[in-house]
C-alpha cells in the first residue's frame, strides 16, 4: 500500500466523459505534456491511495488531460470517483532546475535576503492565496514571503538556501525592527 507521505498531490478526477467510463484529470500544473506518458496513478479513496492503471491518454490541453482508467467501464463507475484526489510517488516527479522548485523541496531551506541578510527558515509554503508564500521562523516571529519570480534570484539546493530580492521594509515589518 503506498503511503500518501511518499507521494505528491497531482490533481483531481474533474469530470465523466460519455457512457463507457472516459474521465477528466485536472492536473495541479502547468505542464499537462509532462504526463503524456502516465501509466499508472493513486486515486484517495477513503483516506486510502488505491492504484489504478492507464488504459489510454486520449488528449491533454492545457492542464487536463482525458483517460480511461482500467476497472471503470460506465459512467456510474466513473461518476463515483468524481473530485477525488489524485497522486504520484515522488520519485515521478520531474527534476527541476534554475528558480524553478517544488513546494515540498523547499521546506528547510534557509531564505537569504539580498538586504536583510538571513531571513530563516522555510517551514511551510502555503498555497491557499492568489500568490503562494513562504512561511519562515526567524527568532520565534513569522515572516511571510510571496513566492514571486521577481523576488526569487537563486535557488542553491547544494546549500539549501534560496536567494530573494524583497521590498524594502517587507522582512522588517515582519520583524517589528
Amino acid at each position: 500500500m503506498m503511503d500518501k507521505k511518499d507521494c505528491y498531490y497531482l490533481g483531481y478526477i474533474s469530470k465523466t466523459v460519455g457512457f463507457r467510463g472516459d474521465l477528466v484529470l485536472t492536473l495541479d500544473t502547468d505542464e499537462a505534456h509532462h504526463y503524456q506518458n502516465l501509466e499508472s496513478v493513486y486515486v484517495e479513496i477513503n483516506r486510502k491511495l488505491v492504484p489504478f492503471f492507464l488504459e489510454r491518454i486520449v488528449n491533454s490541453k492545457n492542464n487536463h488531460i482525458r483517460v480511461k482508467l482500467e476497472g471503470i467501464g460506465s459512467d456510474k463507475e466513473a461518476s463515483e470517483l468524481l473530485k477525488k484526489s489524485l497522486y504520484l510517488p515522488l520519485e515521478q516527479l520531474p527534476n527541476l532546475s534554475g528558480k524553478k522548485f517544488y513546494f515540498h523541496e523547499v521546506i528547510g531551506f534557509e531564505v537569504v535576503d539580498d538586504q536583510f541578510g538571513s531571513c530563516g527558515i522555510i517551514e511551510d509554503v502555503t498555497n491557499t492565496t492568489t500568490n503562494p508564500v513562504f512561511q519562515i521562523q526567524k527568532e520565534g516571529k513569522e515572516i511571510l514571503i510571496p513566492v514571486h519570480d521577481d523576488f526569487i534570484r537563486h535557488v542553491d539546493r547544494k546549500h539549501k538556501r534560496i536567494h530573494v530580492s524583497t521590498p524594502p521594509g517587507l522582512i522588517e515589518l515582519y520583524l517589528g525592527s
